[in-house]
Parts: structure tokens; C-alpha cells; sequence
């Protein structure tokens, strides 16, 4: 009778630690439908909008990767509850489009996972909240300590930084590495790039 008892309470333990582990990527894709609604209405009205009523983020830029057929909402304030529901901006860094470097991070393991098939040449964009669609071209991708702030310093150019935790395949989160991607930003836009990765 007792090993019945503990058999099934193996398995219980086992099938509530594979729910636990789905729950991470299931609730970032569903956060970012909800996001994707505020960011239309953010569009439309000119205004931020929560995502959810109590919602201590907000939509503040689109970034897309049309070689990977990758399009995500990014939210305003680097903070844990933020980055749980999808890549957010640095507050300390520009504002998503603008003249300057504007970084946003994201989790390895779901909204920035396709960071580890970028390569340099690869085309990026970021749609700002005024609905102006800035285009980049990925120059630069390495691997930083994550004291090395030189990443996160202003710029005289229109400049994107993208940054997430190393190695991707980690089984622990949140090691002392960074992987970091730098896009110039470009005015001719070449469609025939966005084919490439």
C-alpha cells in the first residue's frame, strides 16, 4: 500500500514540475496577444495603455525580425514582472527609436531566443509609439561579462542594443555572461535583406 502511495506521489511531483517548467513560455506567448491589443490601442490613441488593469508596465515599441518571422511587443522598465511577459526597454537608455542607443533585454529562454540565429547583416525593426518604423542592421554580436556596462552608453548615432543571459542552453538562469547584439540604425531600407539571417 505504501508503495503505491509514493509512486504516485512521485509522478504528482513529476507532472506539477513539467507544468510548472510549460508555464514560463505559455504565459509569454499568452501576455504577449494581450500586448499586442495594447499596443493597437496605444497606436491608435496616441496614449500608453496597460496591458491588464493592474499591470505596472506598458507597451512602449514593436520589434521585429522578418528573416525569423519574429514580431514581439516591447514594454517600458526592465524589471523582473516586466521581462516575465515579454522584452523590455531600459529606461536609462533612449527612448525605442530615437537618435541615440535604446536598449531592450529579454529572457534567453522566450522572447530572446532567436537572438542565438542573428547574425551580423541581419535586418531588425523596431516600431516606435508614434508609429514611425525604424530599420537596423545588426553590426555587432559577442559575448560580455555582464559588468561590462560600455554596451548601455549613449551614442551620437541611432543605435539598438538587444541583451540576454549566456549561454542560451543554461540549465541554471542568470549567469554572470551577456549576449549582446548592436544594430545601426539605417535610412535605405533594403527589403531583399530581410530575407537573411
Amino acid at each position: 500500500m505504501t508503495r503505491p502511495l509514493i509512486a504516485g506521489a512521485l509522478a504528482l511531483a513529476g507532472v506539477l514540475s513539467i507544468a510548472h517548467g510549460a508555464w514560463i513560455p505559455v504565459k509569454a506567448a499568452l501576455a504577449q496577444a494581450l500586448l499586442n491589443n495594447a499596443w493597437r490601442e496605444t497606436l491608435y490613441s496616441g496614449q500608453p495603455l496597460k496591458p491588464w488593469p493592474w499591470a505596472d508596465t506598458w507597451p512602449v515599441a514593436r520589434l521585429s525580425v522578418p528573416a525569423q518571422d519574429k514580431s514581439m511587443v516591447v514594454l517600458a522598465g526592465a524589471n523582473g514582472a516586466a521581462l516575465a511577459f515579454g522584452p523590455a526597454h531600459v529606461r536609462a537608455s533612449a527612448p525605442p527609436g530615437s537618435a541615440d542607443n535604446s536598449v531592450i533585454v529579454g529572457h534567453r529562454d522566450t522572447h530572446f531566443a532567436f537572438l542565438q540565429k542573428i547574425k551580423p547583416g541581419a535586418q531588425l525593426q523596431l516600431e516606435s509609439a508614434d508609429g514611425v518604423v525604424h530599420h537596423y542592421q545588426v553590426n555587432d554580436v559577442r559575448v560580455l561579462h555582464e559588468t561590462d556596462t560600455d554596451v548601455l552608453a549613449a551614442t551620437r548615432g541611432r543605435l539598438l542594443t538587444l541583451i540576454t543571459c549566456y549561454p542560451f542552453d543554461a540549465i541554471v538562469p542568470g549567469g554572470p555572461l551577456r549576449y549582446v547584439v548592436r544594430a545601426q540604425g539605417i535610412t535605405g531600407h533594403n527589403p531583399s535583406l530581410d530575407k537573411k539571417t
